[in-house]
């Protein structure tokens, strides 16, 4: 026997079916504060932020060259006439 909200909700009151829903409603704020105080006090400390060393271009482009050097000279563009 499969049963569903259906019966729940047969022969009800419309005064009794306000309360019902009110119920609800009730445990869902509740719920969803519980949810709220429990996500923020789990949440992690916040950490100052560093910001990383800041690297010009052509540092990087050396750094690059240097650890694939068959990659070399990539950054130029080709000229589209040769």
């Amino acid at each position: 026997m499969n049963f569903s909200n259906e019966f729940i909700l047969f022969r009800q009151t419309a005064e009794s079916l306000r309360r019902i829903g009110a119920r609800g409603g009730r445990a869902y704020g509740r719920n969803r504060r519980a949810r709220q105080k429990l996500a923020l006090s789990a949440a992690q400390p916040v950490l100052p932020c560093v910001p990383p060393t800041a690297e010009s271009t052509a540092q990087a482009i050396r750094v690059l060259d240097a650890t694939f050097p068959w990659l070399r000279g990539a950054e130029r563009r080709c000229d589209a006439r040769r």
